[in-house]
């Protein structure tokens, strides 16, 4: 399998091949990720145009594109500068004018002589009483009118690519089609009655209505249905990977998590049990576990990592726990530690803090295996770090982790258990598109002893109201978040808006009682402040949206959201959930700019229905589409082109099925339809799943 398939190579060429291509528009494309005939395949028609021949410019509602057989009248060009030039021309029942700006007399007379008959096609307006189409966009001899396709694609455009450029390279593109062998399961096409794959690519550029360009239609669906197919294949092949790299069976033996159970004061959930039995069982296979733990704000993870954890040390082996920052680490750490000394485990916390003699001692330990659980950041990565027998890491906030860090450290043991967790409820479609190669776990359940959080709306015009109310909060002891929104993409920016509310809130509440963290700051000053509040030294902490993951204060009550309106549904969620920690009743007040949008208004009122995670987050997926969701610069989530997650959520789950299955019959795609799928991959550039097969 060493190379792209010879039938693909056409689709692969020079954009310059095509016809309406010359060097310039093929480097203004390439500028725009389309730099092969296959590439504006991909880029299907976003709307059309109806141009079907009428009678006469009668027969439509202007303003509106019509399409005309007329008889050229008198030309009138313009009599002082800067008016326009304008031809009257007559169709079967009325008479028009067809008008032109900054035209030369010459090539107009040219193209519409008079007494002669043209077909004419553009927007018809009534401009003073009178019907003119500006500029028409098709003006042919008769006999060539047959070139105006009834129903014309219009293509999403680059500056300077002209829609009939793109018509004319779509049509030369078209005429490269390989005929391929089918890689979609046959029982599956003919259920869906999807067209091959020729067939769709065919119709999807020749619209025939508007029905034609809709997710639905049955051309799109199969190609958007391809590149999903493609997508999960390639997660399908990495799980698969993952899996013969032989693994390590640990057996649980249960004594240490007995004592830990016992230890607490309540009973875990259905889900947090649900979930630990499935971990169990997983760690004791001789598989790799590649599992991602899926819980919501406050669902209790924390339980469940430890109870990973203390089934390898059962075992006899070590586990690692990773956060994206020191401040999670030293939480995961405080977390932890209680739970675990009731067990008699020995924990300990690695981090870019730690210097010379004291590293090295840890280093020791970690080696001579006297350390059973390690905490850390990034800082684990290090070469110098040896374990004495890593079985387990458990990764905390997967986003801030590629796919490469997570094979970097499974590197660390012999067969390091990969464990993800995610406090970020994923909608199911985005979830498989970004962790489709792992298995996943999910927490929806919360604990007992929560409490839940009141959320209210608030316009900022009461904000002095809003103050004196918190000014009573903290006379009485409890603590509050201020969160300011990122103002522009500016750090900058962000950090003026935060200083400001700062300042003010300082002058309201007094020195001392109030503090600040944003993103400019040193991670120092960010640490000491965030520690300041942890310790109940400043009862109000001013802060961007570096609070949003995973930091506990208990006695934290009271959360204040400015500018609630410009912030995504699952952000809000994620901050909400810094309260309702601790006993105290716990309110989230959401305070917006009057007057709200449409869409403002109805993201605040899903967060005052609900604190499900997962139903926001459904909601948040229709009413921002896919990318933004998870913030598609560090989302993991591959760009589709055609594939429509938001309202072809369905067709993901079908897709991973059929991949998992596919592989699981013919783990060498060397059957006829696994030979078709290995082309699917080349076609959809997935050369790094290629080599995954081959490595079987």
């Amino acid at each position: 399998m060493s190379g792209r398939p010879e039938i693909l190579f056409p689709l692969f060429a020079e954009l310059t091949k095509l016809d309406g291509i010359g060097p310039k528009s093929a480097q203004i494309l390439e500028a725009a990720a389309i730099a092969k005939p296959l590439d504006i395949l991909m880029t299907l028609p976003a709307s059309g145009v109806d141009r079907h021949r009428r009678a006469s410019i009668r027969d439509v509602v202007p303003p509106t594109v019509a399409t005309v057989e007329v008889t050229v009248g008198e030309h009138h060009p313009p009599r002082t500068r800067g008016r326009p030039y304008r031809v009257h021309v007559e169709d079967a029942e009325t008479s028009f004018q067809l008008v032109f700006f900054h035209a030369r007399g010459d090539y107009l007379q040219r193209l519409l002589p008079t007494g002669q008959r043209r077909v004419v096609s553009g927007k018809v307006e009534i401009f003073d009483g009178i019907a003119q189409i500006v500029h028409p966009d098709h003006v042919l001899p008769v006999a060539e009118a047959a070139d105006i396709p009834a129903f014309e694609p219009v293509y999403p455009l680059h500056a300077g690519i002209t829609q009939k450029a793109m018509w004319k390279a779509t049509r030369s593109a078209l005429s490269l089609l390989p005929e391929l062998a089918e890689w979609i399961d046959p029982a599956l096409k003919t259920r869906e009655n999807w067209p091959d794959w020729a067939a769709a690519m065919q119709a999807a550029h020749s619209p025939q209505s508007t029905s034609d360009l809709s997710p639905h239609a049955l051309a799109r669906e199969r190609l958007a249905y391809d590149e999903l197919f493609a997508h999960q294949l390639t997660l399908a092949l990495a799980r698969a990977a993952t899996r013969r790299a032989k693994g390590r069976a640990s057996q649980a033996t249960g004594v240490l998590s007995t004592k830990v159970l016992e230890a607490l004061p309540y009973k875990p959930t259905g889900a947090q049990s649900h979930a630990i039995a499935e971990i169990v069982a997983d760690l004791a296979t001789p598989l790799r576990m590649n599992r991602l733990l899926q819980g919501d704000v406050g669902s209790g993870k924390t339980l469940v990592a430890l109870m990973a954890l203390l089934a390898v040390v059962e075992a006899g082996g070590q586990g690692v726990m990773m956060a994206p920052t020191e401040i999670l680490a030293r939480q995961h750490l405080d977390g932890l530690r209680p739970l675990a000394e009731s067990a008699g485990v020995t924990l300990d916390i690695l981090t870019g803090r730690d210097k010379g003699r004291a590293r090295a001692a840890k280093l020791d330990a970690l080696a001579k295996g006297e350390i059973n659980i390690l905490v850390g950041t990034h800082a684990v990565f290090q070469k110098d770090i040896v374990f004495k027998d890593l079985r387990l890491a458990i990764i905390d906030e997967q986003h801030r982790f590629g796919v490469a860090q997570r094979m970097q450290l499974g590197a660390k043991g012999q067969a390091v258990d990969v464990l993800v967790m995610t406090a970020t409820p994923i909608p199911r479609s985005l979830a498989l598109a970004q962790y489709g190669d792992m298995d996943v776990s999910v927490l929806d359940e919360k604990p007992p002893g929560r409490t839940p959080v009141q959320t209210a709306l608030v316009s900022a015009s009461r904000m002095d109201e809003v103050v004196e109310k918190l000014r009573h909060a903290v006379a009485q002891g409890r603590q509050a978040y201020w969160v300011c929104p990122l103002v522009e993409e500016s750090e900058v920016v962000d950090m003026t808006a935060a200083e400001e509310r700062f300042k003010r809130l300082r002058a309201a509440l007094g020195e001392g009682v109030v503090g600040l963290v944003h993103g400019q700051m040193p991670p120092s000053e960010k640490d000491a402040a965030m520690a300041r509040f942890v310790a109940g030294d400043t009862k109000v902490l001013v802060a961007t949206t570096v609070i949003e993951v995973g930091v506990n204060v208990p006695n934290a009550s009271i959360m204040m959201i400015e500018h609630a309106d410009r912030f995504g549904l699952a952000q809000l969620h994620q901050l909400r959930g810094r309260v309702g920690r601790g006993s105290a009743a716990s309110t989230c007040l959401l305070l917006y700019q009057a007057p709200l949008s449409e869409s403002g208004r109805r993201r605040l009122e899903i967060l005052r229905e609900t604190e499900d995670g997962f139903r926001i987050s459904e909601e948040d997926l229709a009413m921002r589409g896919a990318g933004d969701v998870i913030g598609t610069a560090q989302s993991g989530i591959p760009r589709f082109r055609i594939a429509d997650l938001e309202r072809q959520t369905g067709q993901m789950a079908v897709a991973q099925t059929d991949a998992r299955k596919l592989l699981n019959d013919d783990p060498k795609l060397e059957t006829p339809r696994g030979k078709a799928a290995r082309t699917l991959l080349w076609l959809m550039e997935q050369d790094k799943a290629i080599r995954l097969i081959s490595v079987g």
